[in-house]
Parts: structure tokens; C-alpha cells; sequence
């Protein structure tokens, strides 16, 4: 095994992080290497498996968004996050939360202007993928609250943590939902990338799920996430198009978005 770069008890320089993910700039001083060969050029291998690691580790977190651009674009743009925002923590499986922002911003991807917006909903993914684990409401339990609808209007909903909700101008669900399938162009054909849609992302047990939801159901669901009561969130429902109850309600239960029900202002669950 090759010796680090570095003799024991040696600090690392102030500037190795810099040069490692910059390669304008020259290797740090000080390095050695254990055979006498050119330490610089070690360095440059090592950075180059660096940055490389880093950009695969993006491509496993947005496969959707590499689809849609292709490798070589994907890669290059990639290339240039890892350059601008390296990770702050070892664990790279969270790797990627400033990228959404990143690619709304790079100029090269404008003409993929929902490109973003599928990086947001890849990277939910893998918030609500990691997200605590919480017990669902039980059927009965529903049962029970609808047996007193004059009870309804003012409760609030629990959502377990495993879930969230993104609204975008874009055909996010079905851009998603396309390449999870082996005729993603087919699908793609079908698909109006101007057509805004709205997507709830959930785990059940280890699957991560995505719905898509009309844009009163979203309102619906939305307002309950920000704590509105039932009531209230189905004035806001109400308001926008394709909204449906029952439709909504269902579709939460099903996807184990709810932990449970409490009176509107108040902690305690039912």
C-alpha cells in the first residue's frame, strides 16, 4: 500500500482543499510521495478521482436530470457544481442540496428550463428516502373521525416526516415518471414540459413514491402541511382547479402521508 501524501503528524495545508477541487491552481507545498516520484502529478490523479467520485455521486442522485440532458452535458455541469459548492459533510448520499439552485442558475441548461425543478423533486426524493420513520394513522382511526364530520373542519393533520409536497409550472410528475419506464422517449412525446404540475413525495416502508395532484388538491394539501385546519384547507382546495375531498384524503391515506389528527392550535394527537 502506497504511503499518504502527507509524513505523520504533519498538518495539511490551509490551501489542499482549494487546489483539490480547482485544477488552476498549483499542488499545495510541502507534499512528498513515498517512492520519490513527482508528487504533483500524485496529487493531480488524486484530484481528478476526487472530482470524479463527486460527479457520480450527483448522477446517482439525478439520474432523471442526466436523462434529460444526456452525460456529457450532465458530467460537464456536474463538473462545475462540485468546483463551486464541494460537500460539507462525508456523507455524500446527501450530496446535491444546493444543485437545484445550481442548474436554475447555469446559463448552458436554459434551454431545459424545467431541468431544475426535476432536480428538486429528485432531491426530495432523497430527503424523504432518509427522512425519520413514523407510524401512519390507522384506518380506524379515520373511520372514527368521519363518523363526526361536525368534527372535521376543525382538526388538523399530522404528517409523518417522510413526505413533501413540490408545486412547479412544470411537468415534473410525468418527467419523472417517464423515465422510470424502458420507452422514456415514448413517454416523453406525450408529455407538455409547460404543463404545470404538482407532486407529493412519500415513503412506503423503503419505497419512495411520487403522485401527482391537481392543483386544488395541492392548495388542499399544502395548507394542511402549513398547519391550516381541515376546514380551512378546504376553502383554499376549493378555490383552485380539479379539487376533490375525498379524492385528496384518499390519496394521502394511501401514500402513509398522515401520523395523525389534533384539534386546530392544539398538540395533542387523536
Amino acid at each position: 500500500m502506497n504511503a499518504p501524501l502527507f509524513p505523520a503528524g504533519q498538518a495539511w495545508p490551509d490551501d489542499f482543499a482549494a487546489a483539490l477541487l480547482d485544477p488552476a491552481r498549483p499542488a499545495p507545498a510541502g507534499l512528498t510521495s513515498w517512492n520519490g516520484s513527482d508528487p504533483a502529478q500524485r496529487f493531480a490523479v488524486y484530484r481528478n478521482n476526487v472530482t470524479v467520485s463527486l460527479i457520480d455521486a450527483l448522477a446517482d442522485t439525478f439520474p432523471v436530470v442526466q436523462a434529460l440532458v444526456g452525460v456529457d452535458f450532465f458530467r460537464a455541469m456536474a463538473r462545475e457544481f462540485v468546483r463551486a459548492a464541494p460537500p460539507a459533510s462525508p456523507v455524500l448520499a446527501g450530496y446535491g442540496d444546493e444543485f437545484p439552485a445550481f442548474v436554475a442558475g447555469f446559463a448552458p441548461a436554459a434551454g431545459v428550463p424545467y431541468l431544475a425543478d426535476v432536480a428538486r423533486l429528485e432531491y426530495a426524493r432523497v430527503l424523504v428516502f432518509h427522512a425519520a420513520d413514523a407510524t401512519p394513522v390507522a384506518a380506524d382511526a379515520v373511520a372514527a373521525l368521519l363518523a363526526e364530520p361536525a368534527t372535521l373542519p376543525g382538526l388538523a393533520v399530522r404528517f409523518v416526516p417522510a413526505c413533501s409536497l413540490l408545486r412547479s409550472r412544470w411537468a415534473i410528475a410525468s418527467l419523472w415518471a417517464a423515465h422510470q419506464t424502458d420507452d422514456a422517449a415514448g413517454d416523453l412525446s406525450r408529455i407538455d414540459p409547460a404543463a404545470p404540475e404538482n407532486a407529493l413525495v412519500c415513503r412506503r416502508g423503503l419505497d419512495v413514491e411520487v403522485r401527482a395532484l391537481a392543483a386544488g388538491d395541492a392548495a388542499f394539501v399544502a395548507a394542511l402541511m402549513g398547519g391550516a385546519s381541515l376546514g380551512e384547507a378546504i376553502a383554499l382546495g376549493a378555490g383552485e382547479p380539479g379539487f376533490d375531498l375525498a379524492g385528496a384524503l384518499g390519496l394521502l391515506l394511501a401514500a402513509d402521508a398522515i401520523a395523525g389528527f389534533t384539534p386546530a392550535g392544539e398538540g395533542e394527537q387523536r
